[in-house]
This record gives structure tokens, C-alpha cells and sequence, in this order.
């Protein structure tokens, strides 16, 4: 079925007080969309976030970030007084998290300790039918604060082991602290799945997104060191990355411990079972990140300041998602396989049957003319989703202003068009895909705002300059509500 959808993260909500969250504003997002008859909302990962602010980099795959609780929920349930919230034009226009870390937190603390939520019945049985993620990523979070929120590789040893003496002294000690943690999650969850069946009311889809890695610094290598390529003393044996490339000649070094799939296939994949269970609970469709490394994953040595030294290794191929659907039913995924792809990859794609991705705005990449090709629209399939670019690339303004000028002849050459406008340029790339063959066409809302790069969403291998940019409460015009449905039906993606 042709659909289309906007992708934009719940951080860059209009919302009030300093970055976007589950309140009236996703929700009158949500009412934009269906009168523009978007049938897809496309989200970053929800997860906690720590240093680097990244999504993709939580504390837990399982947790929410408690910066999306609505505050106005808090003091309709009295809470919080209307006095105790911030400035409602706080970082209007972008996401302050350093702000928000100073100055949030305690606002939820205030609000936990308002709330005798330990007594409530919903509450308890959230935290009864989480319990197999939810004490021990409140455990977790409980002793980072308590060692002033310093990562779990410098605890105390018998903290670092799982001593199960020690845990059970911590949570002695830390009782009222780990039930804060928890009363944090089950209120992301509860107003997100709010959120997620008004948006299926109205019509539209949620399609989330997953990192294919966790971070070192989690409960998930915390609580279950074994599923991961860690030594005795828990530390990484082999980190993630990709290799050097023409885009940069050291590679890219993540640095997120490896999975031991050797024990995960022994486990009949039991984590994976229950990661992918608990998506398909959030989300009506889930993009994997990093597709290929189910089939081969990038092995860097723990230590190393780059991806050079790096190498190839087997991935558990189609044998995971065989599994996972037997347990869990046939799967609505995605599959990011963006990138050079081998003849192995392919296969276990083509195995699974998701969809892959195209990107538009890599189909103009004059380095690699070959690889190119399978982003011109022409080459698409029906089994796939297109986008003029993902959060991790330029926006379509920022991208005209930097590509080479033989770059954009060819843009203008496929669109057959003399036109040098940069803004009727993006218009026109937005029409050329949204009339392809492919089922679902996915449009970064920047790139319908026609916004340079201030509001690029993520530039790889930075620090302190991204996931900021937020929707002004005025950018969804009737005018631009009336552009996506006239093109929405224009191309049958009604």
C-alpha cells in the first residue's frame, strides 16, 4: 500500500518548557498530520539520554527519556503548582540540555515526592509486569546517582560483578531512589501510549526506531554482561564502528560493546525476543538501525582511538529474525540498510522480506556513480521506503548549498528541469519521490519547511551541536497542510 509520513522527533515538538514532550502539542502534531493525510510518523528512539545527548546512546533500551513527560500533566494531577513550571518560551527554538538537565530534573523529583504514587494500584501493577527490565534499570539508575552519576566501569567492584549481596544492601539503602526511576518510567509510558492510540484514532502510524547497539554505560551491559564481548572484569573486549571510507579515512569508532551472539543463539535469542516484543507494544512499525551488522558487525579492539584496526566478523543472520518471528508473528520492520552492501547482506534482507531504505539525496554523490544508481528513484522497488534524507544528513537546503556543481546539474538533469531555485528545487525532489515505486515515502519536516542546515537534526562524529532543533508552534501552516495532501493524493499515498 503507497503511504507517506513526516519524520520528526518527539524532542522537536513545539511544546512548552525548553523541548518537546507527550502534551498538547504532539497531540495537535498529530491532528496536523491527519489533515494533511499522513498515514506515518516517523520518531527518533524515546530512550533516556546521557552524555552526548544522542538517542541512539541511552542509559536503557527499554527506558524512556522523562524530559518527554508532560508537566502539565503534573499539575493537573497536583503534582506540581502552576508556579513551580518554567518559562513556557524557555529554548523556544532549540533544545537546551544542559538546561534542561539543571533545571528539569528537579522539577521531577519535586513532583515524585508530591505524588505518594508507592500507594497507586496502576502503578504498582506497571511496575509488576516490567519488573523483567524496570528494577533492575532503577537499580541501575539509583547507584549511578549515588556515585554522582559516574559510569558503572568505576563502581566499586562487587557493584561492577553483581554481587548479589552488595545489590541487595543498595537497594536497602536506595529504596525511594529506585522508586523515583520507576515512577519516571511509568509515566513515559503510560502518556506515550496515549499519545500512540490518539494517533492510530486519527489514522496515523507510529513507525519508532531502534539502535542496533546499546550503550556500554546501560543497565542492559550492567545487568546482563554475558550477552555481550566483555572480559572477566567486565570491560569490552571489541567495540562497534565501521570502517574508513571515502567520507573519512579513520572510520567511524562508536564504541558500543559487541554482542556474544553465540550466547544470544543459546538463549534462543531470548533478549531479542523480548526487545523486539516490547517495540512491537510502542510502535506500529520499528526501523532497525544498522540493518548489515546482523549479518557482519565491524570489530574494533577495546582501546583503540580509531576504526582503522578493525575487521570483520559473522553476524547471526537471518537465523535471529527466523526465530523472532516464531515467536512473536511476521514483523512490520524497516531494515537501514544504507551503505555498501555485499552479496550477503542482500540475502538476509531479501530473506526477511522488510523493506530497505532509499536516500534521495545520495543518489547524486559524484565519488561513487555506481553505488549512486541505487538511489535514483527509477531503481527503486515497491518493497522499500524512500526519504530526501534522514536525520543524520544535510536538510535538502543545506545539501544544495554544499554540493558540488556538478552534483547539482545532475539533480537538475534528472528532474529535468533549468530551475536554479534552491527552495522549487526541493519541491520538485519532494514530487520525484513521492511519485516513485516505493510503498511508504517518509519527509524530514525540515525539508517540507524548506530549512537549511541550523536545523539539521544529527552531523556524525560531532559533539554539542546536535538532536536541538525544534518545530516553531506556527510552522504547520494550512498552506503547507494543503501542499502535503494535494501531493499525497496526487501520487495515491492516501
Amino acid at each position: 500500500m503507497r503511504k507517506s509520513g513526516i519524520l520528526l522527533s518527539i524532542s522537536s515538538l513545539p511544546s512548552k518548557y525548553g523541548i518537546g514532550c507527550f502534551d498538547e502539542a504532539a497531540y495537535k502534531f498529530v491532528d496536523d498530520l491527519a489533515e494533511a493525510k499522513q498515514t506515518y510518523w516517523q520518531i527518533l528512539p524515546l530512550g533516556i539520554t546521557g552524555y552526548g545527548d544522542s538517542p541512539y546512546q541511552s542509559f536503557s533500551t527499554f527506558a524512556g527519556n522523562p524530559y518527554f513527560i508532560s508537566l502539565d500533566e503534573f499539575v493537573r494531577r497536583g503534582y506540581l503548582d502552576e508556579e513551580d513550571l518554567p518559562d513556557a518560551n524557555v529554548n523556544s527554538d532549540k533544545v537546551d540540555y544542559e538546561y534542561l538537565y539543571e533545571n528539569r530534573y528537579p522539577l521531577l523529583r519535586k513532583a515524585y515526592e508530591n505524588s505518594n504514587i508507592v500507594e497507586d494500584a496502576d502503578f504498582q501493577a506497571y511496575c509488576e509486569e516490567n519488573k523483567w527490565w524496570l528494577d533492575d534499570y532503577a537499580l541501575f539508575m539509583a547507584i549511578k546517582a549515588s556515585y554522582d552519576n559516574q559510569g558503572w566501569e568505576v563502581w566499586p567492584r562487587e557493584l561492577r560483578l553483581r554481587d548479589e549481596a552488595a545489590l541487595n544492601a543498595k537497594r536497602a539503602e536506595l529504596a525511594n531512589e529506585i522508586n523515583y526511576h520507576k515512577f519516571l518510567q511509568y509515566f513515559v509510558w503510560t502518556e506515550w501510549y496515549a499519545l500512540r492510540s490518539y494517533a492510530n484514532s486519527k489514522g496515523v502510524k507510529i513507525i519508532g526506531d531502534i539502535p542496533i547497539y546499546v550503550a556500554f554505560d546501560s543497565s542492559d551491559v550492567w545487568g546482563q554482561p554475558e550477552l555481550f564481548q566483555l572480559d572477566e572484569d567486565v570491560k569490552p573486549t571489541a567495540v562497534a564502528g565501521v570502517p574508513p571510507d571515502g567520507f573519512s579515512a579513520t572510520g567511524q569508532l562508536w564504541g558500543n560493546p559487541l554482542y556474544d551472539w553465540k550466547k544470544h543463539k543459546e538463549t534462543g535469542y531470548a533478549w531479542w525476543i523480548q526487545r523486539i516484543a516490547y517495540c512491537k507494544k510502542a510502535y506500529d512499525v520499528v526501523r532497525i538501525d544498522h540493518f548489515r551488522g546482523f549479518d557482519e558487525y565491524f570489530s574494533i579492539p577495546y582501546g583503540d582511538e580509531t576504526a582503522v584496526n578493525g575487521h570483520w566478523e559473522k553476524g547471526p543472520g537471518y537465523d535471529l529474525f527466523k526465530t523472532v518471528e516464531e515467536s512473536l508473528g511476521k514483523l512490520d520492520v524497516i531494515a537501514e540498510d544504507l551503505g555498501y552492501l555485499t552479496d550477503t547482506v542482500k540475502e538476509m534482507v531479501a530473506q526477511c522480506g522488510y523493506p530497505g531504505m532509499k536516500v534521495f539525496e545520495f543518489a547524486f554523490d559524484s565519488r561513487d556513480s555506481s553505488g549512486a544508481s541505487n538511489y535514483l528513484p527509477h531503481n527503486y522497488t515497491e518493497n522499500s521506503v524512500v526519504y530526501t534524507g534522514t536525520h543524520d544528513n544535510e536538510t535538502m537546503m543545506g545539501w544544495f548549498k554544499n554540493i558540488h556543481p556538478e552534483e547539482r546539474q545532475m539533480l537538475k538533469d534528472y528532474l529535468h528541469t533549468d530551475c536554479d531555485d534552491d527552495a522549487t528545487l526541493v519541491d520538485m525532489s519532494i514530487d520525484c519521490i513521492m511519485a516513485s515505486k516505493s510503498d511508504k515515502c517518509i519527509i524530514p519536516m525540515q525539508d517540507y519547511l524548506k530549512l537549511d542546515n541550523s536545523a539539521r537534526m544529527n552531523q556524525p562524529n560531532t559533539l554539542g551541536i546536535n538532536w536541538m532543533w525544534r518545530l516553531n508552534a506556527n510552522d504547520f501552516t494550512d498552506a503547507l497542510k494543503n501542499r502535503m495532501r494535494e501531493i499525497t493524493e496526487k501520487t495515491n499515498r492516501v
